[in-house]
């Protein structure tokens, strides 16, 4: 484990280093998991960077993870889009991978908008749904808050009964409603990857209350809610997750069903980012 102190230097360092390329900090940042990067389309008066000219930031390996920073306006809000993210199954430490939203958290953003592609557990979530997230399960194994607690950036013991929270999850519900852009609820379930679930897994997680399965989001959300990050958080379901008779799952298969969803996507995220 890395020294407390490093682990905070190493943030600030790279929120300095956002500021200094970047500007003041934007409204809020949405981080586009496995083929939503075409949300970014929309961005204008931007300035980017890629991961690997920041300094400490992790660089991504999956296909689909862009690995790139969009800064910019959508709409009259100035916003960052983060395409691409980093995983515990890629070898990066916990504190690697929530590095980088502490580090935007840190820079003065405080709304947040998780999104990330997920297996449909629950039957009424088909390839191409969105469902909103209104709590988790991590099973990861990790918690990113393990160790000394720094009492300057949050609390010791962060409560987590409004993790994701109830006023942007009402204005995700509300514009997804006035748009007529189909939409669940639902409880996502993060685990450590990369293998995808068996069968037997699925039928456990559906026991413990999971609609929706995938290998990210919950470790940076635990982060950003220590930090006091209000957030929200979008799953694109992109496959059914295994059945003893279901179909071969496949990385191609996820990239292809969230592209699928990207058009509603893009249509929610920039109403919904007016109404911050």
């Amino acid at each position: 484990m890395s020294d407390l102190s490093d682990v905070w230097k190493r943030v600030d360092s790279v929120a300095k280093f956002l500021g200094e390329h970047l500007g003041p900090a934007p409204d809020a940042v949405m981080v586009l998991g496995s083929g939503l990067r075409d949300v970014a389309s929309e961005l204008t008066d931007e300035r980017a960077l890629q991961f690997d000219e920041i300094p400490y930031w992790p660089k991504s390996t999956v296909a689909g993870h862009t690995g790139e920073l969009r800064c910019g306006k959508l709409g009259d809000r100035r916003v960052l889009l983060q395409l691409g993210r980093v995983h515990l199954y890629e070898g990066y430490t916990v504190e690697e991978v929530v590095r980088p939203i502490r580090s935007i958290i840190q820079w003065g953003v405080k709304t947040v908008i998780m999104t990330n592609a997920a297996g449909g557990i629950n039957e009424y979530l088909k390839p191409g749904a969105l469902m909103f997230i209104d709590d988790h399960l991590n099973l990861t194994g990790h918690n990113p808050l393990v160790g000394p607690n720094d009492d300057s950036r949050g609390e010791r013991f962060p409560d987590m009964t409004d993790t994701y929270s109830r006023k942007l999850r009402a204005l995700l519900v509300e514009e997804a409603s006035r748009l007529d852009i189909d939409f669940k609820m639902g409880v996502y379930a993060g685990l450590l990857g990369p293998s995808y679930e068996t069968p037997a897994e699925v039928k456990m997680l559906r026991g413990l209350g999971a609609d929706a399965v995938g290998m990210s989001t919950v470790l940076e959300v635990v982060a950003a809610r220590h930090m006091g990050a209000d957030i929200a958080g979008i799953s694109c379901i992109s496959n059914m997750a295994a059945s003893y008779n279901g179909p071969r799952l496949t990385h191609e298969d996820v990239q292809m069903a969230a592209g699928r969803a990207t058009t509603q996507m893009k249509r929610l995220i920039l109403s919904v980012v007016e109404k911050l």
